[in-house]
């Protein structure tokens, strides 16, 4: 067996592709993005909550890189990681989605564990993660033989220096790239021992239109160690080394400019005292 399984289908997502093509179909209906200019995308940022909550945007942005020519591969950024926190990479073999395997792009892979220090995954030992597994579906379906290279960085200023080599590594061995940094954001509520404003209206706007706002508009200045810094300050990305990660790579990459798509909460579908932001970017 040289493939990873996935861990959370049928479950945060469904299990087998009749299910998972549905659910995209209905994602696709209800998301209709329409983007603002017709440029050439180098990836985006997506959301990773279980489908029910999050998996529309999650879809959409993904769905954004599949209107151009497909790629070669494709890097995802992830993982719940904290600043001294190793970097981790898998570099052969494949991963299991409903759909089918996804291949490990291994050449990429191997140049950058010759370059930066990494705990290396492999299809039988890994750290159960749905910051990368989530998005794999939708990428299976919408670039049906793309190769990826799961990665997860800590919010670190270190990482970016991976995201800056990925994007000259895939260059130099004529690869076309895409990135994906996974990261939801501002977890509020007792649940998560976030409470800053208390409980009610007061506490959901503020997260929606003050603590998310400001680390969404770092991602669209495409400001990468801005994007950690603010996590690290306000606690409204769980996965900003992700994310920050992905913005290095899509600057290298040639992308200038970013657009928001979407904007939710879970309390959206399931009004709470605790509740999660998430976002869907695109560069």
């Amino acid at each position: 067996m040289n493939a990873r399984r996935s861990v959370f289908a049928g479950t945060w997502y469904p299990g087998n592709a009749a299910e998972c093509e549905k659910e995209i179909n209905n994602f696709l209906k209800a998301g209709e993005v329409r983007l603002t200019s017709d440029r050439t995308l180098s990836g985006g940022i997506v959301p990773h909550a279980g489908w029910y909550f999050s998996g529309s945007i999650a879809c959409n942005v993904i769905h954004c890189l599949a209107e151009e020519e497909p790629p070669d591969v494709i890097v995802v950024f992830g993982m719940h990681l904290g600043p001294g926190s190793p970097c981790y990479i898998m570099t052969e073999g494949a991963w299991e989605t409903p759909f089918g395997e996804i291949q490990i792009e291994k050449s990429l892979a191997d140049e950058l564990t010759q370059k930066f220090t990494f705990k290396i995954e492999t299809a039988q030992r890994f750290t159960q993660d749905n910051t990368i597994e989530l998005q794999l579906p939708f990428i299976k379906y919408f670039f049906e033989d793309v190769r990826i290279i799961p990665i997860g960085v800590p919010p670190a200023a270190s990482s970016l220096e991976i995201g800056r080599a990925v994007a000259e590594i895939s260059t130099r061995l004529g690869l076309q790239m895409k990135v994906i940094g996974s990261t939801d954001l501002t977890h509020y509520g007792l649940n998560y021992g976030f409470t800053p404003k208390g409980t009610g209206s007061g506490a959901i706007d503020w997260v929606r239109n003050e603590n998310d706002r400001r680390i969404i508009d770092k991602m669209l200045a495409m400001d990468p160690l801005g994007v950690i810094n603010e996590a690290l300050k306000s606690q409204n990305a769980c996965c900003a080394g992700a994310a920050a990660t992905a913005i290095a790579t899509a600057k290298h990459l040639g992308a200038d400019r970013a657009e928001s798509i979407a904007y939710a909460s879970s309390y959206d579908k399931h009004p709470g005292d605790s509740f999660v932001g998430y976002v869907g970017i695109v560069f």
